[in-house]
């Protein structure tokens, strides 16, 4: 087993792939930011040009500072009875900003007859000549050998003829891929290691899926196996059953089989990192997943309770601070005050111990309530000033009202009137919508920018509505995340009520808010 090992995401693209999972290109830039402090080494950014979306992209990766990651384009293979060198996809990879392109390949011969449906020659020459022109336009290529373990089990000699065919052709990786997710771990094993006996002299890589629940222990055998990357997605989303879990195979990697996979210090970001994408996505994290879940570490009253009171080891596999998570039973609050006083000091607060737990203690009662942090960095900035006298209000609220009518013909107009103040002075505004939130944000804005006017650089970039316990029907307490940008940056902030419109309130002025603070103002010039 080798121990160094390379971390390929794959959340942008095949994660996306997943039931109901969709990300805006701003929100995909915030998700590579993320990945780029974890300190993941590749993050697959999808098809250059696809659709707009991804278009918008790979304009905004461009101009982006990574420190850690590299960006890599995915494609496929040129089409049948064509030209590598006139395909327009393979064109369009070549000219992208990604050094790196995942090329997928047919390694199935089932599917070299009834998918891609030519020869079993012609598919190894599409193989072979769309890696050979995208690695003569100066690009490196990692040839994802599509279907490989179904493959191998059937023909084992031609589905390493694609991979000789690829390493002819100058790939530096070979991704072997259960595409299908229905491959055990002995399987996973045995195939591996052919590979390695048949290529000994080129790198491999693994990407598994999760549909016959083995996607983790797929990916750890192949790398005791000899595979040097490993492949997977966030929280293991992805099409059907879902993608390897990036997230637990990290852990597994760093904790569990002493292989360093992440920059020091990185591991203990891994449940904020698990948790904002999932809040991104607008779905509820899992609290039962490995590591980073909410109950992960949560014991009921008894023995274990008395157990983990005693020594944590009994009944936790792991110290839960290790991955940035937290125990239920045994919270501890030096571990607690540290990760606050740490977020303090990134935001140039300063906070002292005193002030650090008052903020724990007031954190561990707002998620009570249904607030989460992990999105709304902006909203939680807030609540550090808050508590330890460092907050600058923009406004003092006096009221707000909004009016929502539908006509008989069937349009809507929305209504707001705010009436807040602004040291001595009151200001009443009244402003319309193409919705009751966006008006609230018009009528606020109006009144603001006159003692404010960089408050127009705000922008609310998206907006998202949760339902927190359905059981309650229309009553239910909803929660609001709002994303801003003011060009610069992009910060998240969150409302959570009753009244999805005063939860959106609350979400609004938080990012407005967040936007003026005074270390927001200098860092912002």
């Amino acid at each position: 087993m080798n121990s160094t090992i390379q971390l390929y995401d794959a959340t942008l693209r095949d994660g996306m792939g997943g039931g109901g999972m969709s990300l805006t290109a701003q929100e995909k830039l915030r998700v590579v930011e993320r990945l780029d402090a974890l300190g993941v080494d590749m993050i697959e950014a999808g098809f250059p040009s696809s659709n707009p979306k991804e278009a918008e992209l790979f304009e905004l990766l461009a101009a982006a500072p990574l420190e850690h990651a590299q960006i890599v384009a995915f494609g496929m293979t040129r089409r049948r009875d064509s030209a590598a060198e006139e395909d327009e996809g393979l064109k369009v990879l070549a000219a992208s900003i990604a050094p790196i392109v995942t090329l997928v390949g047919k390694s199935s011969m089932l599917h070299v007859e009834k998918v891609v449906r030519v020869s079993p020659e012609e598919n190894l020459a599409m193989i072979s000549e769309s890696i050979a022109f995208l690695v003569g336009e100066g690009k490196r290529v990692l040839f994802d050998a599509e279907h490989f373990f179904d493959g191998w089990r059937a023909d084992p000699g031609y589905a390493i003829e694609t991979l000789r065919a690829a390493a002819a052709a100058g790939t530096e990786r070979l991704v072997l891929c259960d595409t299908n997710g229905g491959s055990l771990p002995a399987q996973i094993t045995a195939a591996v290691s052919a590979v390695r006996e048949a290529l000994p002299e080129l790198a491999v890589g693994i990407h598994t899926h999760d549909d016959a629940g083995c996607a983790v222990a797929n990916s750890l055998v192949a790398i005791d196996a000899g595979a040097t990357q490993v492949q997977g997605t966030i929280n293991g989303i992805g099409e059907r059953t879902g993608n390897a879990n990036l997230v637990t195979i990290i852990a597994d990697l760093q904790i569990k089989m002493g292989i360093e996979v992440l920059p020091e210090g990185r591991i203990t970001r891994l449940t904020e990192t698990a948790h904002f994408v999932d809040e991104l996505l607008n779905r509820a994290p899992n609290p039962a997943q490995p590591y980073v879940g909410k109950n992960a570490f949560a014991h009921k009253a008894g023995m274990h309770a008395a157990g983990v009171s005693a020594d944590s080891s009994t009944f936790e596999h792991v110290e839960p601070g290790s991955v940035g998570n937290r125990s239920d039973v045994i919270v501890s609050e030096l571990a607690g005050r540290a990760t606050i006083a740490d977020k303090g000091n990134s935001a140039g607060l300063g906070l002292d111990d005193a002030t650090s737990a008052r903020i724990v203690e007031r954190v561990k009662e707002l998620e009570h309530l249904g607030y989460q942090f992990e999105a709304a960095d902006g909203s939680f900035e807030l609540l550090m000033r808050r508590e330890s006298g460092q907050y600058e209000p923009l406004f003092r609220l006096e009221s707000w009202r909004v009016t929502v009518e539908q006509q008989s013909d069937g349009e809507v107009s929305s209504e707001a009137t705010i009436a807040i103040w602004l040291g001595d002075e009151r200001y009443e505004r009244t402003a319309t919508g193409n919705g009751p939130v966006n008006a609230l944000d018009s009528a606020l804005r109006s009144a603001v920018t006159e003692l404010h006017p960089e408050v127009g650089k705000v922008e609310l970039v998206n907006y998202k509505v949760r339902i927190l316990d359905e059981g309650h029907g229309t009553d239910a307490v909803t929660r609001v995340l709002i994303d801003a940008s003011d060009g610069e940056s992009v910060w998240g902030t969150i409302g959570v009520g009753e009244n999805v419109i005063a939860a959106s309130w609350q979400a609004l002025v938080d990012s407005l808010e967040y936007g003026q603070q005074p270390g927001r103002r200098k860092e912002n010039g």
